[in-house]
């Protein structure tokens, strides 16, 4: 989104960890979208919120002010499964995977689903799995093409399995522009088909 995440004063890192009411700092407007945003510092947190009180709901309870000024308020996790992924999820209403069409990328959802039905027992009942996005897939490779058979076979019974994002430059073009693949030269408008998919999905969820 243009920023430098090195150059940030504050982030969401800040508002996790104070045991003050530090509001989320927001950049506002950034090509028609705000952004909360993280940088290294946000690893520290793994470590810091351990023995935290109540850390579960620190993410819900700093963007609870916020959720009237939204329709959707999106929260990009990182790939492992710590206390940063588990405080999303009590924070969220619904999760969208990604999962690389790769075959350990599907084993390693077994361990996210688990995670998932531990916080709808106990921490967020009313968490949903809003579908499973299929990525970096190439339809020339024999590979990839099962790996999304067994993604399909294996999970639709759970919830929407969205059409695959296909492998392709103009993403990582995306981030060295620093902005949105909507408003790259190289837009690819068989990806933005994909991710238009996926937003109308979440319209009506």
């Amino acid at each position: 989104m243009g920023l430098e995440p090195a150059d940030l004063e504050k982030t969401i890192y800040d508002a996790l960890i104070s045991e003050e009411e530090e509001p989320i700092p927001i950049h506002r407007d950034l090509d028609g979208i705000d952004l909360a945003p993280a940088n290294i510092l946000l690893a520290n947190a793994e470590q810091e919120l351990i023995f935290a009180e109540l850390r579960e709901f620190r993410l819900k309870e700093v963007l609870t002010p916020l959720l009237d000024s939204y329709d959707f308020i999106l929260i990009d996790c990182p790939p492992s499964l710590g206390i940063l992924s588990q405080i999303s999820l009590v924070a969220s209403t619904h999760v969208l995977v990604p999962i690389q069409c790769q075959f350990k990328a599907l084993k390693g959802t077994d361990s996210l689903l688990k995670t998932v039905a531990r916080v709808q027992r106990k921490l967020n009942r009313s968490l949903k799995i809003a579908g499973f996005f299929p990525t970096m897939y190439s339809a020339s490779n024999s590979l990839d093409q099962r790996t999304l058979e067994s993604i399909r076979d294996q999970l639709s019974s759970l919830a929407t399995i969205f059409p695959p994002l296909p492998r392709a430059t103009a993403v990582a073009e995306a981030a060295e522009y620093g902005k949105p693949l909507a408003l790259c030269p190289n837009k690819n408008p068989a990806i933005l088909r994909v991710f238009d998919e996926i937003a109308e999905a979440m319209e009506v969820l």
